[in-house]
């Protein structure tokens, strides 16, 4: 198991990646870590700082259960209907080409 890095190392880490100057991927290797690594003590550090609510991904500001439930919802619909609009041109497209075929 890897040795922890000092406190003063990893506030360092954070706020040369929070300050958005560089890259992540920059940040990390002048520092000497992997960026994995760095995206790991960032999703921590916000957690403690209390940037976000959630333990996995930050969510948009005002997005609740129900908003996301509903954006599903309007998400799926949408891809039923782009679904049948392929199949509509799918089908004219081989009409369209049976006749050329003919010809």
């Amino acid at each position: 198991m890897p040795k922890p890095f000092p406190k003063e190392f990893r506030r360092d880490v954070i706020a040369a990646a929070r300050q958005g100057e560089q890259s992540i991927a920059s940040v990390a290797k002048s520092f000497g870590i992997s960026e994995s690594c760095l995206q790991r003590r960032l999703k921590i550090a916000d957690r403690e700082d209390g940037l976000t609510t959630d333990s996995t991904e930050p969510r948009r500001p005002g997005s609740t259960a129900a908003d996301l439930e509903a954006e599903n919802r309007e998400l799926r619909k949408r891809a039923k209907q782009l679904e049948q609009e392929n199949e509509i041109l799918r089908r004219a497209t081989a009409y369209f080409a049976r006749d050329v075929l003919r010809q």
